[in-house]
C-alpha cells in the first residue's frame, strides 16, 4: 500500500503585484505594492494595502495559477487583472514563483487520511 505521507500535490508561491505602466488610478493603487500566495494563504508586507475591490477581481484566479497548467492554456500565459473600476488604469501582476509540496494528509479534511495539518508540521 502506498504511504499516505507521500502522496501530494506541488502548488507555485505567487506575487501579485500592483502595476500601472503609465496608467492613471482612481483606486488606491501603489506601483509595485505586492502581497503574496504560499499555499493558501495570503501573505502581506507590514503597511502594505490593496483595495478589496481589486482583490476581489484576482481572488478567483489564484488558485488556477498556483497548479501547473498546459503551456497554450490561458491562465498559464495572461498574467494581469484590471481592477474592476471600469475608470481605473490600477492591474494585479500575478508572478509564478517557485513550486512547494503539499502532502495529501497535511492538507485533506477527510478523517480517515488526515495527517498533521500542514501549517503545524516542523519545517
Amino acid at each position: 500500500m502506498e504511504d499516505k505521507e507521500e502522496r501530494g500535490f506541488w502548488l507555485y508561491d505567487l506575487k501579485v503585484e500592483t502595476v500601472l505602466d503609465g496608467r492613471t488610478p482612481v483606486c488606491r493603487h501603489v506601483e509595485g505594492e505586492a502581497f503574496r500566495v504560499v499555499g493558501e494563504n495570503l501573505v502581506f508586507d507590514q503597511d502594505t494595502r490593496i483595495s478589496m475591490y481589486a482583490l476581489s477581481s484576482v481572488l478567483p484566479l489564484l488558485a488556477a495559477k498556483q497548479r501547473e497548467t498546459d503551456a497554450d492554456d490561458w491562465i498559464t500565459t495572461d498574467a494581469e487583472v484590471a481592477c474592476p473600476d471600469p475608470h481605473c488604469g490600477g492591474r494585479l501582476r500575478i508572478h509564478r514563483e517557485n513550486k512547494r509540496w503539499f502532502s495529501h494528509a497535511a492538507t485533506t479534511g477527510l478523517p480517515d487520511q488526515r495527517g498533521t495539518p500542514y501549517w503545524k508540521e516542523d519545517k
